[in-house]
């Protein structure tokens, strides 16, 4: 298949999903804790170095960033989770961004939800993917920053993620091992979002006929 993306045009930076793009189409949103490489991987999927803002310190994005892709689906950059920079308050206000977007946007297809592969399990990635789960949101994993660990090691740290999910899911769901430095899982991934984008457009489809 190899779908690669040809445009991406910035749209708008919001933080009420009531005043986000018009949804007329398709929607992945990229969703993390603060630092795992978000940024930058959304820059190698675009082939846009700069299209997503990276920084060194954590919690770079605060709003809900809107791109629209080829002219035919939306990418939505949203803000991380795990900041511990910000005030008790402005965490809250995210959380509840956050947590509307995902449940009131009706064009949101599926959440990608990204993982530092180097770490173990953390509390707060599993915390969020169950929510998801409650939810009842449709969403994939991605393991970031596999150039920064050993072929070996990082197929370690995969499955004790998986198992550590096992313990609240019956099944898993879908993941991707990704690098922003060597293009690892990019193309992968990329054909995974065209299939989500072409399942929307024949159910649409399906819809009117």
């Amino acid at each position: 298949m190899d779908y690669q993306i040809k445009s991406v045009k910035f749209l708008k930076s919001e933080v009420d999903y009531k005043k986000c793009p018009a949804d007329r189409l398709p929607e992945v949103a990229f969703i993390g804790r603060s630092n795992v490489g978000k940024s930058s991987l959304i820059n190698t999927l675009a082939n846009h170095k700069d299209l997503a803002k990276t920084s060194s310190k954590p919690g770079k994005t605060q709003t809900m960033h809107h791109y629209e892709v080829d002219k035919r689906w939306y990418l939505v950059d949203l803000p991380g989770y795990g900041y511990a920079s910000i005030s008790k308050s402005m965490r809250e206000k995210w959380e509840k961004m956050i947590d509307n977007y995902l449940r009131y946007r009706k064009n949101l297809q599926s959440v990608f939800v990204l993982v530092d592969i180097r770490l173990e399990p953390q509390e707060l990635d599993i915390n969020f993917i169950n929510k998801l789960g409650e939810m009842g949101m449709p969403f994939s994993l991605v393991f970031t920053k596999a150039d920064k660990i050993g072929k070996n090691k990082g197929a370690v740290s995969v499955r004790n993620f998986c198992r550590k999910l096992m313990e609240t899911w019956e099944d898993l769901p879908p993941f991707f091992v990704c690098s922003s430095v060597d293009g690892r899982g990019k193309q992968e991934l990329l054909d995974y979002i065209d299939q989500i984008n072409e399942y929307s457009y024949n159910q649409k489809k399906q819809e009117k006929e």
